[in-house]
This record gives C-alpha cells, sequence and structure tokens, in this order.
C-alpha cells in the first residue's frame, strides 16, 4: 500500500485501506464530505502531500475548508508558471512591455519535456508575448520559460513577487541574469496568488482577464482536475498542473455558474510512487480528478451567498469549428 505515516495516523488502519480500494472512480467520494474524500484520496495515491482549498463563505470572504501542511516550501514544478506570467504581466501593466511585443524564437531558447516549440524542428518564429504567454500557461511548454526570462530576468521576477507580498514563491537562478529556474512556492501563497488573481489584485483588469481565460481554456490540461467533467463544467475551471520526478502539483480556481470564483485549491505532494509516470494513471492525478469532482460538486452546490468585491468572469459556451 502507498501510504504515508501521517495519512495512515489520520485514516486509522481500516479507513486506510478502505481508501485504497476503487479510488480512480468519482463514486468514490460521492458520499463523503470534501475533506473526507481528500483524506481517503490523498492516502491511497500515497507520498506526502501539503495542501490549501478555500471557498467563499456566506458572508463573502475567503474561507479555509482544507489545509494540509500549507507552509510547506517546496518545489513548484510548472504550477510556478502561474508566479512567472504574473512577473511579466506585471510589466506589462507598468507599460514596461507590451502583450504584442514580438521575441524570437531561436534554437538556443529550445527546452523539451512539456510542451510544443521544441516539436518543430525549424526555429526562427516572430512570437508575440501574448503568444508566448499562452504557450507558457495552456500547455505548460518549458521554452516558454526562458522565453519569459528574455524579457523579465530572475531578479526582477523575484522583485516582482516580493513586492506582491509573497515571500517564498521565487524562481531560482540558472546560467545567466535572463536563465531561471522555476524555484520553490508554498501551497498558501499559490492559493493566495490566485485569489489575487480573481479578486483584481493581482494584475491590471486586462491582464487579469487574459490570464484567466487562457486557464479556462479548454485546449488546456484535462488529466486531473478537470477529468471527470463535461465541457460546460470545464470551462469553469482554471487550472494549472505541475509534475517533475516524484512531484505532482495542480492549482486552480473554480466558478459559480454566474462566473464568480468561488473556490480555490492549491495541491502540492511530492516522495510519490510512480515517479516516471506522468500520464492520467498516476495515483496522484487520480486523486486530483476525483478531488476535482467533488470541490466542482461543492460549489455547484452553493446558492444564494453574499459575494465579496472583486470581478466575474463570463462564462463563454464552447462552439467548435471545422475551419473555413
Amino acid at each position: 500500500m502507498n501510504l504515508n505515516r501521517r495519512k495512515a495516523l489520520g485514516l486509522g488502519v481500516g479507513g486506510a485501506l478502505a481508501a485504497t480500494i476503487g479510488t480512480s472512480a468519482p463514486a468514490a467520494a460521492s458520499t463523503a464530505t470534501l475533506k473526507e474524500a481528500y483524506n481517503a484520496q490523498t492516502a491511497a495515491a500515497g507520498g506526502n502531500w501539503y495542501t490549501k482549498v478555500t471557498k467563499v463563505d456566506a458572508a463573502g470572504t475567503w474561507t479555509s475548508i482544507i489545509t494540509d501542511d500549507p507552509d510547506k516550501v517546496i518545489d513548484g514544478a510548472s504550477v510556478q508558471k502561474l508566479a512567472v506570467a504574473t512577473a511579466v504581466l506585471d510589466k506589462v501593466d507598468r507599460g514596461l512591455l507590451q502583450l504584442d511585443q514580438k521575441v524570437t524564437l531561436s534554437s538556443d531558447l529550445m527546452l523539451s519535456g512539456s510542451g510544443m516549440y521544441f516539436l518543430q524542428t525549424v526555429w526562427g518564429d516572430q512570437i508575440t508575448i501574448a503568444g508566448f504567454l499562452t504557450t507558457l500557461l495552456l500547455v505548460s511548454d518549458n521554452t516558454c520559460v526562458r522565453l519569459c526570462g528574455s524579457v523579465c530576468g530572475t531578479d526582477e521576477t523575484n522583485a516582482i513577487l516580493a513586492s506582491k507580498g509573497f515571500t517564498y514563491t521565487r524562481v531560482e537562478p540558472g546560467s545567466g541574469p535572463n536563465r531561471f529556474f522555476l524555484g520553490k512556492t508554498t501551497p498558501n501563497e499559490m492559493n493566495l496568488l490566485l485569489r489575487m488573481l480573481v479578486g483584481g489584485t493581482l494584475l491590471s483588469t486586462r491582464s487579469t482577464n487574459f490570464m484567466v481565460g487562457v486557464l479556462r481554456g479548454l485546449s488546456g490540461y484535462h488529466d486531473g482536475v478537470r477529468r471527470d467533467m463535461s465541457s460546460a463544467e470545464r470551462s469553469r475551471v482554471a487550472t494549472k498542473y505541475g509534475a517533475d520526478d516524484d512531484r505532482r502539483h495542480e492549482a486552480g480556481v473554480i466558478f459559480d455558474s454566474s462566473g464568480r470564483p468561488t473556490l480555490t485549491y492549491a495541491m502540492f505532494a511530492d516522495a510519490l510512487p510512480d515517479s516516471g509516470n506522468y500520464g492520467g494513471t498516476h495515483p496522484a492525478v487520480k486523486a486530483h480528478a476525483v478531488l476535482g469532482r467533488k470541490m466542482f460538486d461543492e460549489v455547484a452546490a452553493v446558492r444564494n451567498l453574499a459575494r465579496s468585491a472583486g470581478p466575474s468572469f463570463p462564462i463563454e459556451q464552447f462552439a467548435p469549428s471545422n475551419g473555413n
């Protein structure tokens, strides 16, 4: 059984054993509370989990509903791309960069792994900042980290994050002033970043709408939180996934049917089994899927709550196209 000691103690032997059975189906969590489902799913997945989930309460205040070592400082993997994008968009907001400003996609910028640019085999494209930020957030392209660094270097990125109140969320120096590793964050700070984003206090209205729109895009990541949802339901979830070695993370926002942000989640985990499996069958990713359905249903059950000040994000219905 893939159980860490902390989860096994929290569930008890019988609960931990039950949690290992049938965990890939949403029905496994259908009658449990969200917290009970979280305990069962994370115990079954194994590893060590660090999580912060918040929901708007009846008074319109963000309230913690799951806290599990939320101040753990951990490698953010690709979830950290939210912070990198924030730094670049902050410079756009201050007029130091423009979304339609172009950079050259040269061969020396190529990074493999997640993404798409490294698959082209030939390069030299002129790409706008809006273009590479979209690719960074939607398909988690690693080359785009270097493109971000080319317009917002290590020290500047970290200074912007510090100015916004983040203590631990930082990129780490690489081979030069414009090259960096994605670095570390905490569940608390990533959850806060998302609440600030949808609350309109992280970035300008234009940059906020841009970033939320990309994160809710239906061409993005669906193996985790959004797996067991219809297309209409998926359009109400803005999410970012990250995976590296034994770590599997996911963080995002779930909106109610009117487009108001209602629940934010930052789920981080390390020391997980099956580290070479980056697909939807990884035990932590399967846990994300069950919990995503549970969190969405938690939001769907919300009725007539007072809403805290902040913008609403209209939900656009997906419309397919076969070209023309």
